[in-house]
């Protein structure tokens, strides 16, 4: 099912809950490993596995990041709050219950009534957070598969108890393609505090979603819940699909189930997977082994004062200093990594402009083909800025530069290490083309005789013979000139 607008006779209400693993160094209530990809089961104990008899221990580190998001995010911080415990049975949860926090008014999480801007058709859209809470993470479910089938599951409880963040959004939101431009905006703002790598294809940062249509003005319709996208993406195709097949139930006159559906990228359609639970399902009550959290003024004023540079103000700063559009501006700040890159890039290579229009074209997407971020190539700043003096100077043509880019990505290679082994370099030595020119018109008198009746789009066919006879490396500005001054004359 391709994405399009829904019909108008509905609107899309959309809101996320989007988890994030915090940046620690050990888990929320012990003192296991969080690495990334260790030997599954190596990194557990028996307080994440559940065991009889171990108590857990809040971890601080979690805490004061999940108070720099909720300060950063505008949240009313919460003096007292409390962990609960969320009572469900599946395999990858040991205890048979979830340490969480819950939107309670006596117990409430950490932080509350925030807000997010978001820049979408051109207007600014205010994106309100319900709530910042913190909890564990759960373990993971490794499916072998044969043929399609799932044959059996392993499980991995080196993710459990990982420090865990839930950020969730009023549903305020309004298509698939506002609801990846603010999780994009979100996880700019979580690198830039230093909360998380914000890496999808790592599960640092996870995404699901409410989704219902209503028609304008009405009540919220019945929402599904989508899981399992791993992509930004992944986000806005699974969002427009799901709210494609609702209109097409409603226009049947059909109800939509409240149900939990899960995306499925390859075959790009959700699927139900169990019916939709409320939370007196899940039989909230306050953790008996964790004291309640008592956060200060002094220890917010503390956070606040420490936080850099957000990413809109940094938006800011890049469309005064540099005179970047605030499309580019936005498009260089989508991560905390790539803006740092762009101004180092800067620092070797003052024409911003230039700079800005290659991360966004070229350079991203190199990464989005490869699922990488900027910081995993083998790229420096000043090996960019390298290449871009090379095309400046003349002495390779735009075309080369973007051929050579990818090896540059992969391998790290200076541009002018690879332009001297491959003998890239510009031809711009007047005689030389003018040669070349000269045989491509003795080959090709008939679009020569054209252009002299009036067909000027036969120069495009000679200029195409020189560029393919040089293998792309002469000057096309001097080819162009040479070619029509030899014709007219």
């Amino acid at each position: 099912m391709s994405e399009r607008t829904t019909a108008i006779a509905y609107e899309v209400v959309i809101g996320l809950e989007i988890h994030v693993q915090l940046l620690t160094d050990s888990k929320m209530f012990c003192e296991c490993a969080t690495a990334f990809g260790a030997p599954p089961n190596t990194q557990t104990c028996p307080v994440c596995l559940g065991l009889p008899g171990a108590l857990p221990v809040i971890n601080r580190k979690a805490v004061e990041l999940g108070l720099r998001t909720a300060v950063a995010l505008g949240c009313r911080v919460h003096g007292t709050s409390q962990f609960h415990r969320k009572n469900y049975y599946y395999p990858d949860l040991p205890k048979n219950y979830q340490i969480t926090q819950y939107e309670y008014k006596i117990h409430p999480p950490l932080g509350t009534k925030g807000s997010l801007e978001l820049t979408a058709d051109t207007s600014p859209r205010r994106i309100g957070i319900r709530r910042v809470h913190l909890e564990e993470d759960t373990g993971k479910l490794v499916h072998v598969e044969q043929h399609g089938q799932i044959l059996h599951s392993l499980i991995d409880f080196n993710r459990s108890g990982v420090p865990l963040m839930e950020v969730v959004t009023e549903p305020d939101l309004r298509s698939p393609e506002q609801a990846r431009l603010f999780l994009g905006r979100l996880r700019s703002l979580l690198q830039a505090i230093g909360v998380s790598s914000g890496r999808m294809e790592e599960g640092s940062l996870r995404c699901d979603a409410n989704v219902s249509l209503r028609r304008p003005g009405a009540e919220l319709g019945i929402r599904t819940e989508v899981k399992n996208m791993n992509s930004l993406r992944s986000v806005e195709r699974a969002l427009a699909f799901e709210a494609q097949r609702q209109e097409q139930l409603l226009d049947r006159g059909q109800p939509v189930g409240q149900e939990t559906r899960h995306w499925d990228e390859r075959r790009g359609v959700t699927f139900s997977s169990r019916t939709k639970e409320e939370a007196q399902d899940y039989r909230y009550f306050p953790e008996p082994d964790l004291v309640p959290i008592a956060v200060g003024k002094q220890w917010i004023d503390e956070v606040r004062a420490s936080l850099p540079e957000l990413p809109d103000a940094r938006r800011q700063r890049y469309a005064s200093a540099y005179r970047l559009s605030p499309y580019d501006a936005g498009l260089v700040t989508s991560s905390m990594p790539l803006a740092i890159f762009f101004e180092a890039t800067v620092g070797h290579y003052p024409q911003a402009k230039t700079v800005a229009n290659w991360l966004a074209g070229d350079v991203a997407a190199y990464l989005n083909a490869e699922g990488l971020e900027i910081e995993e190539t083998a790229l420096t700043p000043n090996h960019l800025a390298e290449l871009l003096r090379l095309v400046d100077a003349g002495t390779i043509s735009i075309r080369t530069a973007k051929e050579i880019l990818p090896e540059m990505l992969r391998t790290g290679a200076s541009a002018e290490q690879l332009v001297a082994d491959r003998g890239l370099a510009q031809i711009s030595d007047t005689a030389a083309v003018g040669s070349v020119i000269d045989r491509i018109i003795a080959e090709h008198p008939g679009p020569a005789s054209d252009f002299h009746g009036g067909k000027t789009q036969a120069l495009t066919f000679l200029v195409g013979q020189v560029m393919k006879k040089t293998r792309g490396r002469a000057n096309p500005e001097l080819v162009n000139r040479l070619l029509r001054e030899k014709l007219q004359s």
